[in-house]
């Protein structure tokens, strides 16, 4: 098996990973969004709600 980062050979700390650093990259792009599925919008879901401008984007 080969590391899906960087393809090295896998070590049996991190696998399925080669190092605690190919470990730390796939964590960061999992906490900054980098890895998505992509969706349909549902039934009833209107697509323009989080458009700049919009006063309900808001948080309150």
């Amino acid at each position: 098996m080969s590391c899906p980062i960087c393809k090295k050979t896998t070590s049996e700390t991190y696998r399925p990973f080669c190092s605690k650093r190919c470990a730390d990259i796939d964590l960061g792009k999992w906490l900054s969004g980098g890895y998505t599925y992509p969706t349909e919008p549902e039934e009833g879901q209107e697509a323009g709600l989080l458009q700049p401008g919009n006063k309900d984007n808001q948080l309150h």
